[in-house]
């Protein structure tokens, strides 16, 4: 079986003193990625991995949460310039608004890219879901899950988008034990959506046994290279 390692990341900035938490500086990212080329990772998408029997010894998986507009701005170029693919997940109820529900974190809101700017974006970034309305899935009924499931696919039919049906869980959280898990997974299933990506910050290993349990390394702005390197090889340690 090859490791599968699943990179989080966020919002991009190009103040390198501002690289802390959900922020990772252009400096830092391309850092990483000029790594990853050095070291001949191959990037997926994620649906190319929903049929795929065996993967490169050395592959990756690369996501970003909320589609910022920075990620537009400043990850987008990035990415094509080391030709890397990569997974941008959305919060519909936020396309073309600013990320409200970090609202009592932050002073500063990140503008959500609009419809006409996730239209644009290149053949190497897939779509997938981030919810409707950014809310921890453990909070909500079934019926909650599935309605706010609905209102995704009714913008993604209105407005034609291509998503893959990939869900990331918002702050990484879903129903974890006993039969409130069991219920959750049948809701996806019901929605037909094929992979659900948590936070777990361990390697995956493919062929991937939980498909609504792919783990993902959190990837902070403040993570030298040499830590970047580490959680790519190991997932998270406790030294970290």
């Amino acid at each position: 079986m090859s490791k599968l390692p699943v990179l989080m990341y966020h919002n991009v900035c190009t103040n390198k003193s501002e690289s802390k938490g959900l922020y990772i500086s252009t400096h830092q990212l391309e850092n990483q990625l000029r790594y990853l080329v050095e070291k001949k990772y191959t990037s997926f998408h994620l649906s190319e991995l929903e049929h795929a029997i065996s993967i490169p010894k050395k592959s990756v998986v690369i996501t970003f949460d909320d589609v910022t507009e920075n990620q537009l701005l400043y990850a987008l170029p990035l990415l094509l310039k080391y030709n890397f693919k990569a997974t941008f997940f959305i919060p519909f109820a936020y396309i073309g608004k600013t990320d409200m529900w970090n609202a009592t974190s932050k002073s500063s809101p990140e503008k959500i890219m609009t419809l006409e700017q996730l239209k644009s974006l290149d053949s190497s970034i897939e779509l997938g879901l981030h919810s409707y309305n950014h809310q921890k899935y453990d909070t909500l009924s079934d019926t909650e899950i599935s309605k706010d499931f609905e209102r995704c696919f009714e913008i993604i039919a209105k407005n034609n988008l291509k998503v893959y049906n990939a869900v990331a869980y918002p702050y990484g959280n879903f129903p974890k034990k006993g039969e409130k898990k069991e219920s959750f997974f049948k809701v996806l299933k019901q929605n037909n959506i094929n992979m659900g990506l948590r936070i777990g910050n361990k390697l995956n290993y493919f062929p991937l046994k939980k498909p609504y349990e792919i783990m993902r390394l959190d990837i902070k702005g403040e993570d030298s290279l040499l830590k970047f390197k580490l959680k790519l090889r190991f997932g998270k340690l406790k030294l970290f």
